[in-house]
């Protein structure tokens, strides 16, 4: 097996040592026990197609319950069982996403304002929120003036009918 680069491993790096890690496990396990040579290959070949982005038979996320889907058998035979493929699994799903080791300035400089950023708009949404409120209350007091309103101005309509059911004599036209 080749020494890995210093670049950072691709998928089918990862993918290629799991094939290889699956086929010695099951010539090491020889004919004793042909269900535990199954599954093995099982979840080899499930990493092999989770790492390459190639799923048959799970949603393609790479997690273990994802694994044990694609391999066809239950999660708890990589939790407890077969937990030296599952080590192995996380470990070259973290091979494939580097962290960088030290930001650069201007990264830093990136970050420290979208923080900054990031805290102003969260005070304008808390100030927006406020405001909301007061004008829902605000909204709300209003409401239940215009009511009274419209109650008194019924009484008032309702007066106005009662009174104009009585002639007024004073308004009347005298006749020539």
């Amino acid at each position: 097996m080749s020494t890995p680069t210093a670049a950072a491993p691709g998928p089918r790096h990862g993918a290629a040592l799991a094939q290889l890690v699956g086929e010695a496990l099951t010539h090491a396990q020889g004919d004793a026990d042909t269900e535990d040579a199954a599954e093995i290959r099982a979840i080899t070949d499930a990493m092999v197609r989770l790492l390459i982005g190639a799923p048959l038979h799970s949603d393609g996320k790479l997690t273990v319950v994802s694994l044990a889907a694609e391999a066809g058998l239950r999660r708890n035979k990589l939790t407890h069982k077969h937990t030296g493929l599952k080590d192995l699994f996380y470990a070259l799903v973290k091979a494939r996403t580097l962290v960088p080791d030290e930001l650069p300035d201007s990264a830093r400089a990136r970050a420290a304002k979208q923080q900054q950023d990031l805290a102003r708009v969260r005070a304008e949404r808390d100030d927006l929120r406020g405001q909301a409120q007061l004008l829902a209350r605000i909204v709300h007091v209003l409401e239940i003036e215009n009511s009274k309103l419209k109650e008194t101005n019924e009484a008032l309509e309702q007066r106005l009918a009662a009174q104009s059911a009585i002639p007024d004599l004073t308004r009347r036209r005298r006749r020539p």
